[in-house]
């Protein structure tokens, strides 16, 4: 790093193959127009949930291309529903999740802390368990022995008995363990704003600001009304 330069510290987000891709590209967005750098990981499980719930092949050496079209569309598939641009993508950094000597792989690597949305059973059982299979898992592993912020946004119903003890694991290790569990009070209209609140509460979680959904004050009606 050059004198007089700052250092970049991104949030890392990880997206596994949990359905849920609306929900990635909602906190992906937040975290940009909030002004945050990101590095992002794409399981390969993913790949498949985000082929089939929107139609779109993220590949390694055109990732720029698709996030783009990927974060431009809306919860309910319309294209061009947000601004995607180049510009807007400029502070991404893209790794692959087979690359186990990427940066976010060693506590070294400077990092805000870590947001996995959507999470999977698998990717939960594999952080709990520490099995590091790949850079998303190893990833997490890192965020929590560094003690920095890690927020898993489990996607999935019902939950058995092996996922709630892993949960617990992960509540224990010092995550946030937030399922992917939209209100209503925010007086939702649209599917998007359902998508919007589950980001919303991610980036609470994570301490940052955003504007997504309407926050509770205590007037109730609220949800009933027009925000």
């Amino acid at each position: 790093m050059k004198p007089g330069e700052t250092q970049r510290v991104p949030w890392i987000v990880g997206v596994s193959g949990a359905s849920g891709t609306p929900y990635a590209a909602a906190v992906l967005r937040a975290l940009l127009a909030a002004g945050e750098a990101v590095d992002l990981v794409v399981s390969r499980a993913s790949r498949l949930t985000l082929l089939d719930e929107t139609g779109i092949s993220f590949r390694d050496a055109h990732w720029r291309e698709d996030l783009g079209a990927w974060l431009a569309r809306g919860a309910d598939g319309k294209p061009g529903t947000f601004d995607a641009g180049p510009d807007a993508l400029a502070d991404v950094r893209y790794w692959s999740a087979g690359d186990l000597a990427a940066g976010p792989s060693s506590g070294s690597y400077p990092a805000k802390g870590m947001l996995i949305v959507p999470a999977s059973t698998a990717c939960v059982a594999g952080v709990a368990l520490g099995l590091s299979k790949d850079l998303l898992q190893r990833a997490a592993s890192v965020t929590l022995k560094e003690g920095r912020t890690l927020v898993v946004a489990v996607r999935e119903t019902p939950l058995d008995g092996r996922t709630l003890r892993h949960m617990v694991a992960l509540d224990d290790a010092g995550a946030t363990v937030l399922p992917a569990s939209p209100a209503f009070y925010a007086g939702a209209t649209h599917i998007q704003d359902l998508v919007d609140f589950v980001a919303g509460r991610a980036l609470d979680a994570a301490g940052v600001g955003h504007g997504l959904y309407r926050r509770w004050r205590g007037e109730l009606g609220g949800g009933s009304r027009t925000a």
